[in-house]
This record gives structure tokens, C-alpha cells and sequence, in this order.
């Protein structure tokens, strides 16, 4: 297959810059000589071509893309006079949300509500036609000059008659153990309320510059998620007011049912927090009560343990029966 570099030629599409190179593709900002609009074109790597798995979500990104139209979501054109596999997307000015926070961990308060209010009416936008991110990280979030943003990586969302995939089949091109839900993690498959609970831990990360749980491997941060409650965020930091702190606890609830049903529910508490009743939670008072599964531990070790002892039984049990 033919390596591309700036200058060359595409179809209709010119070349101009590598921006980005994944596990999964390379991605160019490229003109669209038809119109002169600047385009971004992501062209999946050959082995992603031979896996069906991967070539499955670059086909779902695509589709997904092309039935979305919101400001706060990427475009995706229809192009289908093509000479290889490619997807022409729009070209967004900006940067990735991780890149921010990388930059400055801590965002104002203000501003954090400003960008969290803004993918809130994008991920309205898609549930309300059926679509799921279920990928929804910093990394996959666009943020421009004004604050406006962009989701992007739609790979492993979920819409209707889509192929199931779960956290069952999680590898590091599918997310990070940092922003998904409790059940998806039990590997259920996740709905619009998995996205705002992945929504709540980056609206915490936002404004504490940390992220709820943490571990030493992706099993250990999903291990704490299932067993713990967060760090509360007054306790990271004092400026987080308490109907905040009330905000992101609903959006983290480990049980889907008690979470915010909806982005506009949500969306309707950030807007006004001085009509959001603080609750005296117990999560506010054992956080530090840490859990670990020593019950499992201890059965595993036992039955280890008893290997030996049954294989001892069954050969005496052989000499003296032969």
C-alpha cells in the first residue's frame, strides 16, 4: 500500500500535514480540491484492514459520524468514490482536552462547568438519537480557542442493530480504565448512563486535577471503582463547593439506577447549583475505608493449597485399590 507524504495527492483530497498516528490509523490534514476545504483524513493502518474486529470500529466511527450533525460533534462526509479505505472528516481547530489538562491540571471552576456543559448538550444530542459513546475520555474530546468542543472516536460506541462490544473485550485501544463506568467494567454493555458517568470523573478531574481512582495497573483502578467510594473532592480541594461535590456524586454512582438518567438532568443541576440539595451521603465519611477482595484471595490461595492434598488422596487411593 502506498505510504502518502505531504504534497501527494489523494483522490481529490491534497496532503498537507501529518497530524496524528495511532496503533489504529494516521490521520492528515489534507484540501479538498473540489472546494478548497480543509479536511482531516484518517486512513487505517493494513493490519487494522486484516483484524475484523478493528476494521468493524473504523466502519462503525464512519457511519456513526455520518448520521450525526451537531456543532459538538465531529463530522464525518460521505465520500464514497475512493481508490483505498479512508474517512474524510471535518477539520477541527483546537486541541485535545488531555492535552489542557496536561498543561494545567486544575481548570477554573467556571471553566470547567463551561466545557462539561458543552459536551453535556453534544452527548444529548446523540442519546437522543440512539447512539452511545461509551469512550468518553479527554483524549476523544476537542476544545477550541472559545471553549466550543468536539467528541470525537466514535470506534466502540453503541447504536442501534450495532455488533456488541464490552469492556469484556478491553484492550489500550479501547479506552482507559480511568473513565469507565462500574458495569461496563463488569462487562455489561454500556448505556447513555455510562457516558455521563465517565463524564462525572472528568468534570472531577477537571476541577481537583485527579482522577477519583487509582491503582497501580488498569485492574487495580478498576478494582477500587467496583469495591470504593471516591476521594471526595472538597477533600482534594476546599474550593469545590458542596453542591458540586453534589453533582459529581450523582454522576458517579456506582449503580446506573441512582445516576443521572439523562445529559439534560445533568446539564439542568450545572446550570443552576443553588437549586441542588446537598444530602449528608456516608460516602462523605468512610472514603477512607478501603476494601480489597481478600475473601476471593484467600478462597483462591485455599484451593491452591488443596491441589496438592487431593492429588496425594487419589494416588493413595490408587496404590491400594491396584
Amino acid at each position: 500500500m502506498t505510504v502518502l507524504h505531504v504534497g501527494d495527492q489523494l483522490d481529490h483530497y491534497r496532503i498537507e500535514e501529518l497530524v496524528a498516528r495511532s496503533g489504529m490509523a494516521s490521520i492528515f490534514r489534507a484540501t479538498d480540491l473540489n472546494n478548497g476545504r480543509a479536511v482531516a483524513i484518517k486512513i487505517p493502518h493494513p493490519e487494522v484492514e486484516c483484524e475484523p474486529a478493528l476494521f468493524d470500529r473504523f466502519r462503525r466511527e464512519e457511519e456513526i459520524g455520518k448520521l450525526m450533525d451537531h456543532p459538538g460533534v465531529m463530522k464525518v462526509y460521505s465520500d464514497d468514490d475512493r481508490s483505498r479505505v479512508y474517512m474524510v472528516m471535518e477539520w477541527v481547530n483546537g486541541r485535545l482536552l488531555r492535552t489542557i489538562l496536561s498543561e494545567q491540571p486544575k481548570l477554573p471552576t467556571e471553566r470547567a462547568i463551561g466545557i462539561t456543559l458543552r459536551i453535556l448538550d453534544a452527548l444529548d444530542y446523540i442519546h437522543t438519537r440512539g447512539v452511545v459513546h461509551r469512550d468518553l475520555k479527554p483524549e476523544n474530546v476537542m476544545v477550541d480557542e472559545h471553549d466550543d468542543i468536539k467528541l470525537i472516536d466514535f470506534g466502540i460506541a453503541g447504536n442501534a442493530g450495532s455488533r456488541r462490544l464490552t469492556f469484556a473485550k478491553f484492550t489500550p485501544t479501547m479506552g482507559t480504565p480511568d473513565y469507565i463506568s462500574p458495569e461496563q467494567v463488569k462487562g455489561h454493555r454500556g448505556d447513555q448512563r455510562s457516558d455521563l458517568y465517565a463524564l462525572g470523573v472528568m468534570f472531577y478531574e477537571m476541577l481537583t486535577g485527579k482522577v477519583p481512582f487509582a491503582g497501580a495497573n488498569p485492574i487495580l483502578i478498576m478494582n477500587d471503582r467496583l469495591m470504593n467510594n471516591p476521594v471526595p473532592p472538597r477533600e482534594v480541594d476546599p474550593t469545590v463547593t458542596p453542591q458540586l461535590q453534589e453533582i459529581i456524586y450523582r454522576a458517579l454512582e456506582r449503580d446506573p439506577k441512582n445516576r443521572y438518567a439523562a445529559a439534560r438532568d445533568f446539564a439542568r443541576d450545572l446550570e443552576h447549583p443553588e437549586l441542588v440539595g446537598v444530602t449528608d451521603r456516608p460516602e462523605f465519611r468512610n472514603w477512607k475505608d478501603r476494601r480489597q477482595p481478600w475473601a476471593k484471595k484467600v478462597l483462591f490461595y485455599a484451593l491452591l493449597a488443596l491441589i496438592p492434598i487431593v492429588i496425594f488422596a487419589l494416588l493413595l487411593y490408587v496404590a491400594r485399590h491396584s
